[in-house]
């Protein structure tokens, strides 16, 4: 067994972006009028409908109380998060589980000895591991509000790298947001479509945080593979959406989506909403198993944090189990994830999902 820590490196940029720049050029060669129009932004003319709300109740009875574990069939993107059925594979109950080392550093070459499960504090036999890099299908939530005006190359930057250090099999889109959500990239696997289009783009307007987050998770009920992440990319509080932080709260708690985030925050908050934003972030973040990376006025740091988080995801332990206790009551079902690690390590920290949502039928 070799237990290492993860030291990520870094890699080459994108080219395609140099295709748009040509597009700007030949604006100008049109006239000024050409110009202005290839520099407006996407998100002005957007048509996306934003998601519907989320059930409000916790009924066991209702349709909207799925388990967050295993996808089933997906919806389209017009549809509502009842058509999400998500399931539990009555067979398997997946966990992702990442691992750190007391200076924050990801550890890798654990065994499935190493961890201790338990459902509703009832101890589980571990009965799939593996710490394989696989296919993961990711969404991008890229805040486009003014005040990332003077953050928004590196941030541009930082993006094309995390999409960069994935897995080359990995699929990701990108929510663009302002004043609303939109889809700005679609599918795809190749980071330079990313680049091309992110290019194109300029920040303005306000906040509206979590109908983006919200949209980002409806669209993920159309990815290809099982492990889903949402990566927000933002630097700080909402105040333009529509849905609360409770109603997201829900719908990430039923979705099964991993979320990381990048919060650029701003050392003075002038307002409540700036306040809370990194709360906000942290909270989301922590209950599915990831973390929220905060990088503060130190925007040189974005690139690395963006390969540190790429690293985490494609070096994620899964633990699989049959649960010992079914009951098909569409309630809330914690899970808990400790280490028993070989002797000789420091103390380690393990980041794991807070809980899933049982089956109702």
């Amino acid at each position: 067994m070799r237990i290492g820590v993860d030291r990520p490196g870094r890699t080459g940029r994108a080219w395609r972006a140099y295709a748009a720049l040509i597009v700007c050029l030949a604006g100008f060669a049109l006239g000024p009028s050409a110009a202005c129009r290839a520099q407006e932004n996407p998100l002005d003319n957007v048509q996306t409908p934003a998601p519907p709300p989320p059930a409000k109740s916790h009924d066991p009875d209702s349709e909207t109380q799925k388990p967050i574990v295993d996808r089933g069939a997906s919806g389209t993107v017009a549809g509502t998060m009842r058509d999400a059925r998500l399931r539990v594979d009555v067979n398997l109950v997946r966990v992702p589980a990442t691992v750190t080392d007391p200076i924050n550093r990801l550890v890798t070459g654990l065994e499935k000895e190493n961890f201790v499960l338990t459902d509703n504090n009832i101890l589980q036999t571990i009965r799939y591991f593996s710490s394989e890099d696989a296919p993961i299908s990711i969404g991008v939530v890229f805040d486009l509000s003014g005040s990332m005006a003077t953050k928004f190359v590196r941030a541009r930057k930082a993006l094309t790298e995390f999409l960069r250090t994935s897995n080359p099999q990995d699929e990701f889109f990108v929510v663009g947001f302002n004043d609303r959500p939109s889809i700005i990239v679609d599918y795809t696997s190749d980071p330079d479509d990313v680049e091309a289009r992110m290019v194109m783009l300029k920040p303005e307007n306000r906040t509206a945080l979590i109908d983006a987050v919200y949209l980002g998770i409806d669209h993920l009920r159309q990815a290809r593979y099982d492990r889903k992440a949402l990566l927000i990319i933002s630097d700080g509080g909402d105040n333009r959406s529509r849905y609360t932080e409770s109603e997201l709260e829900h719908v990430v708690r039923e979705s099964g989506v991993q979320v990381y985030s990048i919060g650029i925050f701003d050392s003075y908050a002038s307002s409540t909403e700036e306040q809370m934003g990194p709360e906000l972030l942290k909270e989301m973040c922590e209950s599915t198993g990831g973390r929220l990376f905060n990088v503060g006025g130190d925007t040189a740091a974005l690139q690395d944090i963006a390969t540190r988080i790429s690293a985490e995801l494609r070096n994620e332990y899964v633990l699989g189990y049959t649960p010992s206790e079914v009951k098909r009551d569409g309630s809330w079902r914690k899970l808990k994830v400790r280490l028993a690690p070989p002797p000789g390590l420091p103390l380690l920290t393990v980041h794991f999902r807070e809980g899933y949502y049982a089956p109702s039928q």
